[in-house]
């Protein structure tokens, strides 16, 4: 290996580095408590050393918010492929969502703002999973003739309730994981149905 591959390979395991223990503090003290210094510490680096990857703390967030959306499309699709039928392909996913928001609860509450005060704008990776579902939405209502304003609209229906759910459980306001799935699965079977006629 050449040292310009060596230079590169090394830059990259530090920002992984970096990434990596920004996300344990998180996990493990919460959102407010991540700063600069503290990933610093972690990973047994100075402060000026982490500025040379990111260039603020705005920076980090922005790209585990990018690894989250990447993640929560793997886990979609991978539900998706599990099924034929756009209706159950639908319900999957959006259980794979629901699945992914308690298992990977900061990064779902950095990605959509949810306890927290962040903002984001638009990026194909956020973007990315709602457009998968907006494919299957066309897969169940036939393609034939699809008006995207439905399309948009039965997607923000589905995502709405989901959405909805997940944060209403997420400070703490809901009810067992078993009566949550059942609203959840009521909910979407019951838009599915309402697509399908």
């Amino acid at each position: 290996m050449g040292s310009k591959e060596r230079i590169h390979r090394l830059k990259e395991e530090t920002r992984t580095k970096i990434l990596d223990a920004a996300y344990k503090i998180v996990t493990e003290e919460g959102w407010q408590a991540l700063n600069m210094r503290k990933i610093a510490d972690a990973i047994e680096y100075t402060a000026p050393v982490i500025y040379e990857y990111f260039s603020n703390k705005e920076a980090i967030l922005a790209e585990l918010q990018k690894k989250g959306f990447q993640n929560l499309l793997k886990q979609m699709e991978q539900a998706k492929d599990e099924f034929k039928n756009p209706g159950d392909q639908l319900e999957s996913m959006w259980m794979g969502y629901w699945n992914f928001a308690f298992k990977e609860k900061e990064l779902y509450q950095l990605m959509f703002g949810v306890s927290m005060n962040c903002c984001s704008a638009k990026t194909p990776e956020s973007e990315a999973p709602a457009n998968l579902v907006g494919e299957v939405i066309r897969d169940l209502m036939g393609r034939e003739n699809v008006i995207e304003t439905e399309v948009c609209r039965r997607y923000y229906t589905y995502w709405s309730v989901v959405h909805g759910l997940i944060s209403i459980n997420l400070v703490n306001k809901g009810k067992s994981d078993e009566i949550n799935k059942l609203v959840l699965k009521d909910a979407i079977q019951g838009i599915t149905k309402s697509i399908t006629g």
